[in-house]
This record gives C-alpha cells, sequence and structure tokens, in this order.
C-alpha cells in the first residue's frame, strides 16, 4: 500500500504547482514554487524505489515482491515517458 500512495504522489506536484504540464520539469527557470514541485516529485520518485528495498532489508517482504515493486515502477516510469512525449507532438 506504500507503493500505491507514492504513485499517488508522484504526479500531484506537478498537478498542483505545474499547471498539469509537465514543461516546468525539464526547464532551467524556477521559482519557489516550481523548485518545491522538482524536489517534491524526485523525492516522491525516490521514495518509489526506497519503499520496497527497505522493506526487504528489513526482511518484511520477499525478494520476488520487492522485484515485482520495481518493475511496477519501471513500467509506471515508461508510461510517464510516454505520456510526456504525446504532449510533446502536439501535431495531431
Amino acid at each position: 500500500m506504500l507503493s500505491a500512495l507514492m504513485y499517488v504522489l508522484v504526479p500531484m506536484p506537478c498537478l498542483f504547482f505545474g499547471g498539469g504540464s509537465t514543461q516546468f520539469l525539464m526547464s532551467r527557470d524556477g521559482g519557489g514554487w516550481i523548485d518545491a514541485a522538482k524536489f517534491l516529485t524526485g523525492a516522491s520518485a525516490v521514495g518509489s524505489i526506497a519503499i520496497p528495498i527497505i522493506l526487504r532489508h528489513a526482511h518484511m517482504i520477499e525478494t520476488g515482491a520487492m522485484l515485482i515493486e520495481l518493475v511496477s515502477f519501471f513500467i509506471f516510469i515508461c508510461t510517464v515517458l510516454c505520456f510526456h512525449q504525446a504532449n510533446l507532438d502536439d501535431d495531431w
């Protein structure tokens, strides 16, 4: 459930501080709120990877469960990158 919570938290800074666009993540422009959004997005992404690893280290989950969580994170990141690329290609 912690991983599912992190997947919900990853896009929230983009929605609240970036206006629903991912363009601000690639820019060097910044301000207080944009920098906070970048930090929260990064912290959420790192937490999504770290939680399964920490739980495995504490022997609360098995290695297979950790690998499933990491593969699901990889699929999630691929989906976000495809969505970002589709937003860049506004030709259709």
